[in-house]
């Protein structure tokens, strides 16, 4: 792991020994940790601190522990927190909870309970890094499509099989065949049900990313026109055509 990758864990207390005594406990198993007295001084700090994750006071100076969680889910910002507090009731754990924290810590704690509860914050953020990362290669895989390769997605997340494609888009089956077998291979799906759910990830992260085509009713193939019947007709009975 190179050094930019390693996790930071910022710590936001108000008293001066507790972040002290919290970086000694948290770098005994290598994290790098950041000390921060504030949510203002954290929040005003340059460089940013992109922390794994954050220990936080519930009640400091200025905003509160609570605040700073309130501005990072109205930002869409999924940094875990573990809150620490030497105030604690059950409804102010239940509503840090609820907002998302991993643990809610009443002083005194047992230092592997913090440690605990850090690790997992770790996890949940890498875990969603690496979520972020897929959707993003999903999105760029699927811009890379031609349009003919997203009309025929859509449909085949819409449940159509390839003759039914072919008839609504006025192609051959083959052609639509060789489109899918293209398709799985650029978007990375390994099966079928495979490319199904990527459509359906694509659908529920933007709604317009799998409207290429108009919906539209399948009644079955082309169908022949009764003129062109009658000319077939007439070829097969050898009828001259020049009259």
């Amino acid at each position: 792991m190179s050094e930019s990758d390693q996790p930071v864990v910022v710590v936001i207390d108000d008293d001066e020994s507790v972040r002290e005594s919290l970086r000694g406990l948290l770098e005994t198993i290598s994290l790098k940790v950041a000390l921060f007295r504030s949510v203002e001084a954290f929040l005003d700090a340059n460089p940013l601190v992109l922390p794994s994750c954050v220990v936080l006071d519930v009640r400091l100076p200025g905003a509160s522990g609570f605040e700073l969680q309130k501005q990072l889910v109205e930002a869409d910002v999924d940094t875990p927190i573990v809150f620490i507090t030497g105030h604690g009731d059950i409804p102010m754990s239940v509503r840090a909870m609820k907002a998302g924290a991993i643990e809610f810590l009443s002083k005194p704690f047992r230092e592997q309970e913090l440690l605990d509860a850090v690790r997992q914050g770790i996890e949940r953020h890498h875990a969603h890094a690496a979520q972020r990362r897929a959707w993003v290669q999903i999105r760029e895989r699927f811009a890379g499509l031609t349009d003919r390769e997203k009309e025929i997605m859509t449909l085949l997340a819409r449940g159509r099989v390839s003759k039914q494609i072919a008839g609504q888009l006025g192609v051959s089956e083959v052609t639509v065949r060789v489109h899918r077998s293209q398709i799985m291979q650029k978007m990375g799906a390994r099966s079928l049900a495979d490319l199904v759910r990527i459509a359906d990830r694509l659908k529920t992260n933007d709604e317009n990313a799998l409207d290429p085509v108009a919906e539209g009713p399948y009644d079955g193939p082309p169908r022949t026109s009764r003129t062109a019947k009658r000319v077939k007709r007439k070829q097969k009975g050898g009828g001259n055509l020049a009259k």
